[in-house]
């Protein structure tokens, strides 16, 4: 009997050519030894690969194996079917079921509030189900097998969708790029800062795989009860974009406006003035939300203290709400130091810190971190008053998101 096998949706390579090639002139016994002594040879996971590629059933496969483990010789003492023969395919003895999968899958992908996959989940069993109810009988197994053919895949839903623009933002897209512009060519720093993603310390999962020897995984926490570990890290970041540098701050308590103007206080004190020692202005790109949000007095009131500290005029550009994907931190230092830490639990503080200042790319980037052992105060309230005295001037493009905040004059500092 001619043999005829079904890929599936994985692609064909030679090797899987010249298998098929063979498997064509032999009979079912010997087909299913074949296949068999192929999935043995395999190892691990063998079974699965030949499924797919040869169309023979796991448990035919399965039997072949059985067959071949077993210490008699092999004889074809079975029945061969002639050409053709042995259950059809469901596509053959129902003609309408093509038309009816292909009708649900158009339903439910079409957002029909009436269709039962819209309630359900999606599955190979919830499908069979649904046709078998339509009065056409299948498996899940017929059902992954007639998707594959059609060119389903199973997909997980992508972010794509921005929802609706915020008034100003293409304007203020090119006001920053025109800042950033302006201070580089003075030699002035540009820092792009933001709040990376709160990580608990301890012994937690942490997602993503490293090298170790094989069988000898890192052994963690079952459970990600903050109880049990030693605290949060916050890490908070000032990237230098001419200098391709960061600095990350690693806080233990609050993601608040003081850390946050404190983190950008230690990066001049341990980084920046080294660079730029003549400096008369820092620009800050910063998300326009949380701790260094457009709307957070405490933001403006503690950075018109560094101001004042430092003698340097601050101008702040936030980009406009739902981009701060777009935050140059984002892509050029916090996912490198993310892919840096990937599967390596953060058991303590230093292992924070070390795996932050250890951040190295192929670009040249270099990170510097420390830990921030204060304690800082959620909650914290800025007076009228106090908002009063801040010597503050809003841009003419988006006030709301650009201004500077240049030094007081001596007696008019609180």
């Amino acid at each position: 009997m001619v043999v005829y096998a079904t890929l599936y949706h994985m692609a064909i390579d030679a090797a899987d050519k010249l298998m098929l090639k063979v498997l064509e002139t032999l009979n079912e016994a010997q087909a299913r030894w074949y296949v068999a002594r192929e999935a043995i040879r395999m190892g691990r996971g063998g079974l699965k690969r030949m499924h797919k590629v040869s169309g023979l059933s796991s448990p035919t496969i399965i039997k072949g194996m059985r067959e071949l483990r077993q210490a008699k010789q092999l004889n074809v003492t079975e029945r061969i079917r002639r050409s053709g023969g042995g259950r059809k395919r469901l596509e053959q003895s129902d003609p309408q079921f093509a038309h009816a999968l292909n009708k649900l899958m158009d339903e439910s992908a079409g957002g029909d509030p009436m269709s039962h996959l819209r309630r359900t989940n999606k599955s190979t069993t919830s499908i069979a189900e649904e046709l078998t109810r339509q009065g056409h009988p299948s498996s899940d197994e017929t059902i992954r097998r007639r998707l594959r053919e059609l060119g389903y895949t199973m997909q997980a839903n992508v972010k794509v969708k921005e929802g609706p623009a915020a008034a100003g933002r293409d304007e203020q897209f090119r006001y920053i790029n025109a800042q950033v512009k302006k201070f580089l060519a003075r030699g002035e720093p540009v820092l792009s800062v933001d709040t990376k993603k709160k990580e608990q310390v301890g012994e937690f999962k942490n997602h993503g795989t490293t090298w170790r020897p094989k069988g000898k995984p890192l052994a963690v926490n079952t459970s990600d009860y903050p109880n049990l570990g030693s605290g949060p890290a916050i890490p908070y970041g000032a990237y230098d974009v001419n200098r391709n540098e960061g600095f990350v701050n690693v806080g233990m308590t609050h993601d608040t406006a003081e850390f946050a103007v404190e983190s950008l206080r230690r990066w001049w004190t341990m980084v920046g003035r080294r660079h730029y020692n003549t400096a008369q202005a820092l620009l800050l790109c910063a998300d326009g939300g949380g701790s260094n949000g457009s709307r957070n007095r405490a933001w403006k009131f503690y950075l018109q203290r560094l101001s004042d500290d430092l003698d340097i005029q601050l101008t702040v550009c936030h980009y406009p709400p739902g981009t701060s994907k777009w935050n140059k931190i984002e892509h050029r230092m916090f996912s490198f130091i993310s892919m840096n830490w990937r599967g390596q639990p953060l058991v303590s503080y230093e292992t924070v810190v070390n795996l932050i200042g250890a951040t190295r790319t192929g670009t040249g980037l270099r990170v510097k971190a420390k830990l921030d052992t204060r304690t800082y105060e959620a909650g914290v309230k800025i007076s009228d008053e106090a908002m009063g005295r801040l010597n503050i001037q809003l841009h003419r493009t988006n006030p709301k998101w650009n201004y500077t905040i240049s030094p007081r004059q001596v007696g008019t500092k609180s």
